[in-house]
């Protein structure tokens, strides 16, 4: 395990904590290591909800790390699996992830933050990709995912002036779920992923299979395509045991057991 990470388990969900003064920036060692974290996440069973974080109050992170550049790191270096920072290109990941951004979240810090499932931000959050005024562009996600939350001629504005957006201009955007005070951040985090953890692991990983594989699609492609029988876990949890606990449960008036087959 990498020192820039530290990561700890509380039950079913991950926390994995970014801590590389000064700016959490991240460079491709890093990064392999954050790559085989979420793998590690995405195959273990117990687990079900990822929570990544910055250390401090003052970066998220930073990005990609400059330094490591300037000393010959190319831009398209193998950044290990699942991309850059481990997470931006792991598409069969499907369990949820929640950002819990402290502070400035810039560049490939940004689109770490898009790659997760939903995000959680302190009220001292700024976010921006900066990339075009250093020469580069946001190809780790930032150009492909925020044109599908935000106007595109906002996103054109970011992207090509790499002005910055603050906390409550993000969720105005609808691009964060909650923008809490700093000091409540993590807990706010936790909140949320323990009440995604409530709910049935199989479904939860069949919701996520479904939006992700027809997002492109009408309404009418993705019926055809969602019972077409080539999706993974959607015909599963039709046939899971907890689609038969949840109901029990409920009619018994208690929690319901999830095995997550």
């Amino acid at each position: 395990m990498s020192e820039s990470l530290h990561v700890t388990r509380n039950g079913h969900v991950l926390e994995i904590v970014l801590d590389r003064p000064k700016a959490n920036a991240i460079d491709a060692k890093t990064s392999y290591a954050m790559g085989e974290v979420f793998m590690m996440f995405r195959d273990d069973p117990e687990l079900r909800v990822a929570i990544i974080t910055g250390a401090g109050e003052r970066f998220f992170s930073a990005g990609w790390d400059l330094k490591a550049a300037a000393e010959g790191e190319a831009p398209d270096a193998d950044f290990g699996p699942g991309g850059f920072a481990g997470l931006t290109e792991l598409f069969d990941l499907d369990k949820p992830v929640i950002a819990a951004v402290n502070g400035y979240a810039f560049g490939g810090g940004f689109e770490l933050a898009l790659a997760a499932d939903m995000i959680v931000c302190a009220d001292n959050a700024s976010f921006a990709l900066p990339e075009a005024k250093l020469g580069i562009v946001p190809d780790s996600g930032g150009m492909l995912r925020l044109p599908k939350v935000m106007p595109q001629a906002i996103v054109n504005e970011m992207m090509m002036t790499g002005r910055r957006m603050d906390a409550e201009e993000a969720l105005r955007w609808g691009v964060v779920n909650r923008v809490v005070p700093v000091e409540q951040l993590m807990e706010s985090a936790r909140e949320l992923a323990a009440q995604i953890a409530l709910s049935a692991p199989l479904a939860v990983a069949a919701l996520k299979e479904v939006c992700r594989t027809t997002a492109e699609m009408t309404v009418e492609e993705g019926y055809r395509f969602t019972r077409s029988g080539a999706l993974k876990h959607y015909p599963a949890v039709l046939h899971s045991e907890d689609a038969l606990e949840g109901p029990a449960a409920f009619a018994e008036k208690r929690d319901p057991v999830w095995k997550g087959k």
